[in-house]
């Protein structure tokens, strides 16, 4: 027997699918645009050249070699294990969704630092995303957007949030007090001061929550396997249910290598802005 909680909230789900159809329909569509764009640029060039490109990458981004040969010895170990198309769409994903995430989670952060009386929801709403299990975020993605790399991305998203928004709002809160009574001395209005004096103050924060984020939608870019989207998610399952030691322990090692990758790709991003 479902309580009267449960039948609520069933009534709810009843209301949006049936009234909000062309919203989920819209942001579906625009998921799927920014997914499709991410992939055909992945697989646009032999999986050889590919590797190169993002070791070149990995050498522009760091500037340093180690980083670099790590990165183009790692994506050849999954392109050795044959894992190379499932990485690309899992590394699709979570860069899509990422992006996403921080797009809608930087500015709720500095909502939050600006706004006191929506600090407390936005707080209030960030500790129910994080404390909620991840598998249940895939319960509300499937029943409005089908099954597939979309629900994926959208509960993806969900999951990532909250470090961006937290660690932006705590980086600009944290601010001393002193330069932005200089701002405010210097006739700066909202925007000046939020972006000349905060941000940048603020940045080893917020690129703290970025890298975060990027970790966060990796993790759960796999466990979105479970409802179709494509991607090492689905070989761990597949190794999962075959109880396949071994394709199981490559598809994690894949996952592995694509970890350290964009945790110290993100890092040393990070460390460049602040230097700069």
């Amino acid at each position: 027997m479902v309580s009267i909680i449960g039948s609520t909230v069933e009534d709810i789900v009843d209301i949006l699918t049936t009234h909000l159809a062309f919203l989920f329909t819209f942001i579906a569509d625009l998921i799927q645009l920014l997914l499709d764009a991410v992939l055909d640029a992945l697989f646009f060039f032999d999986p050889t050249i590919t590797i190169v490109i993002i070791a070149l990458v990995a050498l522009l981004i760091s500037r340093r070699l180690s980083m670099t040969i790590l990165t183009f010895a790692g994506l050849l170990v999954i392109e050795y294990m044959d894992l190379w198309t499932q990485s690309m769409h899992t590394l699709g994903l979570v860069l899509v969704s990422a992006f996403i995430a921080l797009l809608i989670g930087i500015p709720l952060g500095i909502i939050a630092s600006k706004y006191e009386s929506m600090n407390s929801w936005i707080k209030m709403l960030m500790d129910f995303m994080q404390t909620m299990p991840s598998f249940v975020y895939l319960i509300p993605a499937v029943i409005f957007f089908g099954l597939g790399a979309v629900p994926g991305a959208v509960a993806t998203v969900i999951f990532a949030m909250p470090p961006a928004v937290r660690l932006t709002n705590l980086g600009i809160r944290q601010v001393p007090k002193e330069m932005n009574e200089v701002a405010d001395a210097f006739g700066c209005n909202y925007g000046q001061k939020l972006f000349k004096v905060q941000l940048p103050i603020a940045m080893p924060s917020i690129m703290a929550g970025v890298n975060q984020t990027i970790m966060l939608s990796l993790s759960m870019v796999v466990i979105a396997g479970m409802i179709g989207a494509a991607g090492l998610g689905q070989e761990i399952l597949r190794a999962l249910s075959r109880i396949d030691v071994g394709a199981g322990f490559e598809a994690g090692l894949a996952v592995v290598i694509l970890a350290i990758m964009l945790d110290r790709l993100s890092y040393s991003f990070s460390e460049r802005r602040q230097n700069h």
